[in-house]
């Protein structure tokens, strides 16, 4: 199994950036995938989640009405669009998947992604 999340950058206040997160050698359909991130000196934290059909999504509240997520399930693929993006937003975003559940905590994720840095100028 593999993720392989791209899509990450250097831009400025107010930009936006699209992350995509490719799955193979899973059933992608039946994951819901999730959307963390950690900063330098920061615990990973929850950034958004859809469930494996794409009917049910969360966000955190630091990016909800901001940041949408979506996903492809006939390109096995997640989408993550960051728009209005704050410097409070770099970090390094990491997808994860997990069979038949919805849930917040990264430590129930089975599979993850190597990560792609975000970085915001001010």
């Amino acid at each position: 199994v593999q993720l392989q999340a791209s899509g990450g950058g250097l831009v400025q206040a107010r930009d936006s950036l699209r992350l995509s997160c490719e799955a193979s050698g899973l059933t992608f359909s039946s994951y819901a995938v999730g959307w963390f991130r950690q900063a330098p000196g920061k615990e990973r934290e929850f950034v958004s989640l859809v469930s494996w059909s794409g009917g049910w999504k969360q966000y955190a509240d630091s990016v909800k009405g901001r940041f949408t997520i979506s996903r492809d399930n006939a390109k096995n693929t997640v989408y993550l669009q960051m728009n209005s993006l704050k410097p409070e937003d770099t970090a390094v975003y990491y997808c994860a998947a997990v069979k038949s559940r919805l849930t917040l905590l990264a430590s129930q994720y089975t599979y993850w992604g190597q990560g792609t840095q975000v970085t915001v100028s001010s």
